[in-house]
């Protein structure tokens, strides 16, 4: 019997930064993250488009379990008002594990800062693919490294 269902796992982290700052990081300036979260990120790099368009394909490098990993991604979607993204991974590390994946990621403005919830909508490969909690962590340490820097500099 062939395994398949679309399940998705999500977390809220508050930083102190602005819904449109982070956003903007995040969607326009999504090259910049090297800079906020070097541990964790290794390069960004846009492979086609640009950045900030819908269609565009983005690079990651990264370092996720103490390994070197890349995931290459299309921006499905950019909601500017609502400050919100959807990547589709479409090649690298993290589909040798599930068949798709996506992340929906949203600032939410609150009276001191804002909340940005990331949500992994993923097909395991089979029934024993662990759940993506380990890019789940990635992406909230990453976030709470953008929002700390964005507290600190502007760009």
């Amino acid at each position: 019997m062939a395994y398949s269902q679309v399940q998705k796992v999500e977390a809220n982290v508050h930083i102190m930064a602005s819904a449109e700052e982070f956003h903007d990081v995040l969607c326009s300036k999504t090259h910049h993250i090297t800079n906020m979260s070097p541990q964790k990120i290794k390069s960004v790099e846009i492979l086609k488009g640009e950045w900030g368009t819908e269609g565009s394909i983005i690079s990651w490098s990264y370092v996720l379990d103490g390994k070197a990993s890349v995931s290459n991604n299309v921006v499905e979607g950019i909601d500017k008002e609502n400050h919100k993204v959807n990547f589709k991974v479409i090649d690298g590390d993290i589909l040798k594990h599930y068949k798709s994946c996506k992340f929906i990621v949203q600032a939410t403005p609150m009276e001191k800062g804002s909340v940005v919830n990331w949500v992994a909508e993923y097909e395991k490969q089979n029934a024993n693919t662990p759940n993506p909690h380990n890019l789940l962590e990635l992406a909230t340490e990453m976030t709470k490294e953008i929002g700390a820097y964005l507290t600190q500099h502007t760009i």
